[in-house]
């Protein structure tokens, strides 16, 4: 079984290339932020190359291969645009996404159960190349139990309606969230996965998620971003990772 003693934090540094894009140019870079962020402690580094561009472009994936010690978490479409970058470059990580081009970001997991023989093909080279293969998912067990056969060593559960209901004040449905992400973490441990998860976790919601004691990575990006722009980037990460280690 994967060694979950140690939680690890992956810094998504998505949205300071967001910001770049909104008046173009080269700065903020998120180049830059990703080597803050190593140096305040993130475990590797998440990236995603979406289809449109929208906000990290093609040279930031190589600028990021070129300079991080940490690793890095290519976040993309199982496309065979994407497979080709990928197998180019060959990232420690690479974890399956679901993408529309009307989304302002990812707003669900992957339907693994509808699409498993085509993801079993598509991560098979991937594996051969070296990366480690994550899906993105909701916590439903039998998405989990098709994610297995898959060949994915990694799945990666979806926190984004636990957060959403309990910035909403709806405490019953978080707790109800909640406890679906703790047995689907036992679930996908059980069945020899790596647990990580991620999206939308902030300050308040971070230690109930950090406390699963089968999930090994925790995911981070947007809110980290927003927090620097008032505290910093490092002592926001130094913050969050405080309140990890504590609920740990």
């Amino acid at each position: 079984m994967p060694d979950t003693s140690k939680l690890r934090l992956g810094v998504n540094i998505d949205h300071v290339a967001t910001l770049r894009n909104a008046r173009g140019g080269t700065v903020p870079d998120p180049v830059r932020a990703a080597l803050l962020a190593e140096a305040a402690g993130a475990d590797g580094i998440t990236a995603h190359l979406r289809e449109d561009r929208r906000h990290i472009i093609d040279g930031d994936i190589d600028a990021l291969m070129a300079q991080l010690t940490v690793p890095l978490n290519f976040e993309m479409a199982a496309t065979e645009e994407m497979a080709g970058i990928a197998l180019r470059l060959k990232p420690h990580a690479v974890c399956l996404v679901p993408e529309k081009r009307e989304e302002r970001t990812t707003e669900g997991g992957l339907d693994v159960v509808r699409d498993e023989v085509k993801l079993t093909q598509f991560i098979a080279p991937l594996r051969a190349a070296g990366s480690r293969i994550s899906i993105f998912i909701g916590a439903d067990a039998a998405q989990i139990d098709a994610a297995a056969r898959t060949g994915a060593e990694v799945i990666e559960l979806h926190t984004g309606a636990y957060c959403d209901a309990h910035a909403e004040g709806r405490f019953d449905v978080r707790d109800a969230e909640l406890k679906s992400l703790r047995e689907m973490a036992r679930h996908a441990h059980a069945l020899g996965l790596e647990v990580h998860a991620g999206h939308g976790l902030t300050f308040d919601t971070v230690a109930p998620i950090a406390a699963l004691p089968e999930v090994a990575e925790l995911n981070i990006g947007h809110f980290l971003i927003g927090e620097a722009v008032f505290m910093g980037l490092e002592a926001a990460i130094a913050k969050m990772r405080r309140l990890m280690e504590a609920a740990r």
